[in-house]
């Protein structure tokens, strides 16, 4: 018995022993994937593991407050922070994550490139009437947009799509910088929103860009019309008091698109700055004059843009000090001069008009054409220019100025079919003699920025904007009931405006 369990024991420790030295051989162990700096295409690329593509992760996390607007980047100019009562609120914030993927890979036939950018936005509310909100801001998600109303949704994120793009062979595919817009767009040397450029908000396209080299290249582009490059087609002849007071001259009759807008491109982009000539034809297809389409309707007219634009850098005023400017003209195509970051109605309210008028008010309005049952559109022409100049004290320092005019002008038909409305609508004092539904809009301010780690700044802007409107002074009308905006059926005082704004931004780039 002792001899069998000794027998026993010492297979089992034999055995074990065996196990013990297979295990302690060594394991061929699989190939790690270093992660590879990618020198290809400037910092930051690094290549995809297992593959020969690039990627650059890039992105912000910003904080706005705005002092004397209820809109981020904008004026008190319409709605309840137009009233300029004690529904409008005096500040606003806004909180935003931004992230974007770059990738890039080499091929017989250039560079494949992909990008896409998006950002979550938090904005706070505004009260609106009876104790409901509305989100703020005029950026391109919350309807500051023909398409929209002005808002209507409580405070609150949002989800937004910036770019995403394909690029090869030289064509881009997808959402992406408008081809007619410069690179600093509205923004020479500013955050606030200013009039006078094509605007930086990316749209859907197709478009060819050849490079001659040496930094001059040439684009052809077909980009979608909708909300980017249109304001209103108005059909005065369903014109309503309430939409007058606002600065709407019509109802809003923007038939479903028919064409793209098609852009030509011409750049130079070299050491000592960058120069651009860009132009724009733009589809206005109207809808019907009725209710049906057995109404009949105007035919389509074609409008057109047409920009200049000059960078300058390198100035001897300091290590990379700039000047940016750029001028347009448009005629039935005013989103490149009014773009759609900006709202197209105007309806700022002052104090205590003269004559015994209860307030002073500012009205104006943007579109792209007008017509009348029976006629066709009469395009709307505009222009402008905006240009900033920024200089740096030191690397952690510096301060710019920055200003932009733009004029609206409508044709003497046009204005017939306006004035038409107007007087009656709102009794007008001076008649159709002092009608007139030109206007101005000017914006001037300056912005000091303070950088102290790299990729963290913080900044204060102040700018100041001014509406012209051009009915003859001292002209009075007479506006319904605005429930909405608290302000009373009255006797208004038709008068210039202004506002300004304080702009607060920390910033943190990664």
């Amino acid at each position: 018995m002792k001899l069998t369990k000794s027998l026993i024991l010492g297979s089992a420790a034999m055995f074990a022993g065996a196990g013990a030295q297979a295990a302690d051989l060594p394991v061929k162990a699989k190939a790690i994937e270093y992660v590879k700096i990618c020198s290809l295409y400037g910092a930051g690329f690094y290549y995809i593991p297992g593959s020969d593509t690039c990627m650059k992760l890039g992105g912000y996390i910003r904080a706005d407050a705005v002092v004397a607007t209820a809109y981020d980047f904008d004026a008190a100019n319409n709605y309840v922070p137009g009233a300029r009562n004690r529904l409008s609120s005096s500040y606003a914030t806004l909180s935003r994550a931004y992230l974007s993927i770059d990738t890039r890979t080499a091929t017989e036939y250039g560079v494949v490139r992909t990008f896409w950018d998006s950002v979550f936005t938090w904005t706070s509310g505004e009260y609106f009437g009876a104790g409901t909100t509305r989100v703020n801001g005029s950026t391109a998600y919350d309807g500051r947009n023909p398409a929209g109303s002005g808002g209507g949704q409580a405070a609150g994120g949002k989800l937004g799509v910036y770019n995403a793009f394909i690029q090869f062979a030289g064509f881009t595919f997808g959402k992406a910088d408008s081809a007619f817009r410069t690179p600093w767009a509205e923004y020479p040397a500013n955050n606030f929103e200013l009039p006078g450029s094509a605007g930086w908000d990316p749209v859907a396209q197709i478009t060819y860009t050849a490079d001659f080299g040496q930094g001059i290249s040439a684009s052809f582009s077909a980009q979608d019309q909708v909300v980017h490059d249109t304001t209103s087609i108005w059909n005065v002849s369903g014109a309503t008091i309430a939409n007058l007071a606002t600065g709407s001259y019509g109802a809003s009759d923007i038939g479903g698109p028919r064409a793209p807008d098609l852009i030509a491109r011409v750049r130079v982009d070299q050491a000592w700055g960058l120069f651009q000539a860009s132009f724009a034809a733009h589809n206005n297809h109207a809808g019907y004059y009725g209710a049906s389409e057995v109404d009949g309707h105007p035919a389509d007219k074609w409008g057109w843009a047409g920009q200049l634009a000059l960078s300058i850098k390198n100035l001897p005023t300091g290590p990379g000090d700039t000047i940016n400017l750029t001028g347009v003209y448009t005629n039935g195509a005013s989103r490149y001069n009014f773009h759609d970051y900006m709202s197209t109605t105007f309806a700022m309210y002052g104090g205590n008009g003269g004559g015994g008028a209860y307030q002073t008010v500012g009205i104006a309005g943007v579109s792209d054409s007008v017509f009348v049952v029976g006629a066709d559109q009469e395009l709307t022409t505009t222009y402008g220019f905006n240009g900033g100049y920024t200089h740096n004290w030191d690397p952690r320092w510096n301060t710019s100025i920055f200003g932009a005019w733009a004029a609206v002008r409508y044709n003497n038909t046009a204005k017939g079919y306006i004035c038409g409305v107007f007087v009656t609508s709102l009794a007008l004092s001076s008649g159709a003699a002092g009608c007139n539904p030109d206007f101005n809009y000017a914006v001037v301010g300056t912005k000091t920025g303070w950088t102290p780690v790299k990729g963290l700044t913080f900044s204060a802007e102040l700018a100041y904007m001014m509406l012209d409107q051009k009915y003859a002074s001292g002209s009075t009308v007479t506006l319904p009931l605005q429930s909405t905006i608290a302000k009373p059926a009255a006797i208004y005082e038709l008068k210039d405006q202004n506002s300004l704004v304080l702009l607060l931004r920390a910033q943190r780039n990664f």
